[in-house]
């Protein structure tokens, strides 16, 4: 279809040439009749001939009208040699040739003449259509040139990763490109061609000062950290820079604002921050440790020795009491600062994450936060999965992970889900552990895994310290949702082993726990 178009197309530009030239012929023969029905060589309208020559120019190029030129002169020749020939008294041609030799001169210098400005007209009509042509086709390149430079230039700056506004030297947005759409929450129809100030004072006052300063002093602005509020969302932090756009006089053309969304950058920033932290304590930990441990022991021991031996009432009984429970207490802490300390290579295998999930379950049935009346619940697709990390490390992170949540029930009932997700397309594992307690707030769920944060009445805050600390340490994915009084529920990530078991291995993985444990396949 499309080669029989382009051949439909070629026939008829070529039909459109053929009547073109016979157009042209047609006028040299009529302006030949006129000529010579006026007085031949003698004729006022010779010069229709020059108006045929110039039209010719604006139809073909030099050499179509140079070509013309000489059908013109040919013709012009002819009517004078027919009309001399026409008025000798003999009828032969060679008479009339005779005749037009024997005219004189001026005839033949008018003709010669005609024939020349004939040639020059001819020549400055096509060297001047071939100059406008060229002209034509290179201002045609440069606008499509230009048109394409435009296009690329805008198709560049609206998908830009960072918002672009521009605003005029009043004060009016012009260019607003995807991602400021997507930063700032405003649609660029409904933007463009509005003032700064209507469209940003009320709800981005911040950014709508920023601009109008920018407009008032004309100064570069290349960092600025802003905040803004988008819509019913919280405030985010907006990393902006402005330059002035100015003419060759000095005077401003108008604002270029660049900005972007500083929040990932925030929460990176506070991660290292956490972990530079964590590593910190980690280091005051191990030292702590060491250095209380062996008086603590010395103690207790002594402690206990004075309370078997002396018979004690009344107050004295009691503060023996606190001094012994402290001690334990104390004794707990520096444990806790040990495991924390000792987090560092871990060393990867395969670990059943079922029969891991079983021991902790036994662990959570001895802990003194344990109440009747909690659920221990599992679910998952497979009764056994495998997945890569080190057992005593992903052992530990479990059981502060439960522990965590069966203590926030203070001893009223409550369920925990530890639900597998198994993803073999991607080979990853995910570990959900669910409570059903009274959740965490938003604020304080930025600082949960703060070492010695901590929302419980007699809690070290150290738990969920030791959790992220093995789970970057194993390279885990963690992660936290918390809702108030719905629960909380974190994830860990695990890369799936893809290594079948052994025959062997096919049992059940909760057989040996004292209490039996609802399991949802």
């Amino acid at each position: 279809a499309v080669l029989a178009l382009v051949g439909r197309g070629r026939r008829f530009v070529s039909l459109l040439t053929i009547i073109t030239a016979l157009q042209f012929l047609a006028e040299i023969v009529v302006d030949s009749a006129i000529i010579c029905a006026t007085g031949t060589v003698n004729s006022p309208f010779s010069a229709l001939f020059i108006l045929t020559i110039v039209s010719a120019a604006l139809a073909y190029r030099l050499v179509g009208t140079l070509l013309t030129a000489s059908l013109a002169s040919l013709a012009y020749a002819y009517i004078v040699w027919l009309g001399i020939a026409s008025g000798s008294t003999s009828g032969s041609r060679g008479s009339a040739l005779e005749s037009v030799l024997g005219a004189g001169d001026s005839i033949f210098y008018s003709v010669f003449l005609h024939i020349l400005i004939f040639y020059l007209r001819a020549f400055i009509s096509g060297y001047l259509a071939e100059r406008i042509k060229e002209r034509d086709r290179q201002l045609a390149d440069t606008s499509r040139a230009l048109q394409r430079a435009r296009l690329d230039t805008d198709d560049i700056l609206r998908h830009l990763n960072s918002g672009l506004l521009t605003i005029d030297a009043s004060g009016y947005v012009i260019f607003f490109n995807r991602a400021a759409e997507r930063i700032l929450g405003y649609r660029e129809e409904d933007v463009k061609g509005m003032h700064c100030q209507d469209v940003f004072a009320e709800r981005m006052p911040n950014l709508s000062q920023t601009l109008q300063r920018r407009l008032e002093d004309k100064l570069h602005a290349p960092r600025l950290e802003i905040e803004i509020r988008r819509g019913d969302r919280d405030t985010i932090p907006l990393g902006l820079s402005t330059s002035c756009l100015t003419e060759h006089s000095g005077a401003l053309r108008g604002v270029i604002a660049i900005f972007s969304d500083l929040t990932e950058a925030k929460e990176l920033e506070a991660k290292v921050r956490t972990q530079d932290r964590l590593a910190a304590v980690g280091e005051l930990s191990a030292s702590i440790a060491h250095e209380i441990r062996n008086p603590l022991a010395a103690i207790s021991g002594s402690v206990e020795v004075l309370k078997e031996d002396l018979e004690l009432s009344g107050d004295a009984a009691r503060l023996m009491e606190l001094i012994v429970k402290e001690s334990d207490r104390l004794s707990m802490i520096t444990t806790e600062f040990l495991e924390y300390a000792r987090i560092d290579s871990p060393v990867l295998t395969k670990v059943e994450l079922c029969h891991l999930i079983g021991d902790v379950i036994q662990v959570l049935h001895h802990h003194p936060g344990y109440r009747e009346g909690m659920r221990l619940l599992v679910e998952a697709d497979d009764a056994i999965t495998y997945v890569i990390a080190d057992d005593h490390l992903t052992r530990q992170l479990l059981i502060n992970l439960a522990v965590n949540a069966v203590e926030a029930f203070e001893g009223r009932p409550g369920t925990v889900t530890f639900r597998i997700v198994t993803d073999a397309v991607n080979e990853i594992v995910e570990l959900y552990v669910e409570d059903n307690g009274p959740g965490v707030s938003s604020e304080n769920l930025r600082r949960v895994y703060q070492p010695f944060f901590s929302t419980k009445k007699h809690g070290t805050g150290l738990g969920l310290a030791i959790v992220h600390r093995v789970a970057v340490a194993q390279k885990l994915k963690l992660s936290v949702d918390s809702q108030l009084d719905v629960g909380t529920t974190f994830m860990i990530e695990f890369r799936l082993c893809s290594a079948s078991p052994a025959p062997n291995a096919a049992v059940d993985p909760f057989e040996h726990l004292s209490a039996p444990v609802p399991f949802i396949r």
